[in-house]
């Protein structure tokens, strides 16, 4: 080989060394680059779609959901770091009326779609109410059951002293339908404006029995006996929700209706005795 030829071939050479390595550095630039932008909008995407839950959620809500919308609270804080669930508990008519006259609140939870109507017919929600659970009553009476109560009748018995939920709130109207398809004329002690109110007057034994729903026999322990008798089933009562207008905290409180209507929901609900809709 000559002088020339032979320089002419380490040429070649390193021209093809070189391209060589500026593919090499090009595969290794291309596999180290960031993500295109279309994979950042997709993960952007994603995380709008699930926005992070602050702030309190206020809830107004019948008082028979106490123990089963306290565990949901919980529940819903577990889940949502930076979240705070408050409640306000009490006849639903009463809960009604603050609502109406411009207490701030997030989601109402009533015992009955009467009362619930209060808020709606004045434009007072921004959703439309669901009913998510129904309850149905029960005789509650002393420990041990020690004056034989087993029916409506027997709670005219003389010496029987019988508390009831006023008749405005939906325990009281329920318990007036199941009086009347008992064909039972009764007079109580006291009228009480909850259902918890009632069945206290029990637990202190300042009554003898009272009609309540069987979710807070339930919850009362062994506090109280429970009775049932057959014309519950004429006074069962059906529990909408909604989210209210102008809601502090809408997000929110959306997703805390979410949670009491899905599988958890309705176990824990259930669970305390309410009914399936």
């Amino acid at each position: 080989m000559t002088t020339r030829t032979a320089r002419r071939a380490l040429r070649i050479a390193a021209a093809g060394a070189g391209a060589m390595a500026l593919l090499t550095l090009s595969a290794c630039s291309a596999s180290s680059s960031p993500p295109s932008s279309s994979s950042s909008g997709d993960t952007a995407a994603r995380t709008s779609a699930s926005p992070k839950l602050s702030g309190t959620v206020t809830v107004f809500a019948a008082a028979s959901l106490k123990e089963s919308f306290e565990k949901l609270g919980e529940e819903f804080e577990r889940r949502h770091p930076g979240t705070e669930v408050t409640f306000n508990f009490g006849g639903s008519d009463s809960l009604a009326a603050g609502i109406t006259n411009g207490a701030p609140a997030d989601v109402f939870a009533a015992a009955s779609p009467k009362t619930m109507s209060l808020v709606t017919d004045q434009d007072g929600t921004a959703g439309k109410p669901v009913t998510f659970v129904r309850n149905q009553l029960e005789i509650a009476t002393l420990p041990g059951n020690p004056d034989g109560i087993a029916s409506l009748k027997d709670l005219t018995e003389s010496g029987v002293k019988v508390v009831l939920c006023d008749k405005e709130v939906p325990c009281g109207a329920a318990a007036q339908k199941a009086l009347d398809a008992a064909g039972v004329d009764l007079e109580p002690v006291s009228y009480e404006q909850d259902v918890k109110g009632a069945l206290t007057k029990v637990e202190l034994k300042e009554a003898d029995a009272a009609l309540v729903y069987r979710t807070d026999v339930r919850a009362a322990g062994d506090k109280v006996d429970g009775v049932d008798f057959p014309e519950s089933a004429d006074a069962v009562n059906d529990y909408p929700i909604a989210l209210l207008k102008d809601a502090p905290n809408s997000t929110a409180a959306k997703a805390f209706i979410e949670l009491v209507r899905s599988a958890e929901g309705r176990e824990v609900l259930t669970g305390a005795g309410f009914l399936t809709p």
